[in-house]
């Protein structure tokens, strides 16, 4: 499989970590603390599989983008999170960020 792929799986669970904090409460309620774990693990590996063929600089900072991203626009979507102009301004340069380091990353 591309190894893209596995990174953006990556990074969509790293998305679902992210926002499963939230609801375990410390940590304090077992389904959704199994659950965030669950997506960790799983986040954890995908991105192993990944950095097999990426650069550790390039899938790194991609992964961490890509929950950073999804963890914020959940926020906005679904927890009335503010979505000011400025906010969202630099959600979209973390975007082009992401796009750049894959477009780079594919150019090397």
């Amino acid at each position: 499989m591309n190894p893209w792929y596995y990174l953006l799986i990556a990074g969509l669970l790293e998305t679902g970590w992210a926002v499963g904090l939230k609801y375990t409460h410390g940590f304090t309620r077992l389904w959704p603390s199994l659950g965030t774990a669950a997506a960790l693990v799983a986040s954890m590996v995908f991105l192993a599989l990944a950095v097999r063929e990426l650069p550790i600089g390039t899938a790194y900072p991609v992964w961490v983008g890509i929950g950073a991203v999804g963890a914020a626009g959940f926020g906005i979507a679904f927890l009335g999170e503010p979505a000011s102009a400025l906010r969202l301004a630099f959600l979209a340069l973390l975007i082009v960020a992401i796009v750049g380091l894959k477009w780079a990353g594919s150019a090397a």
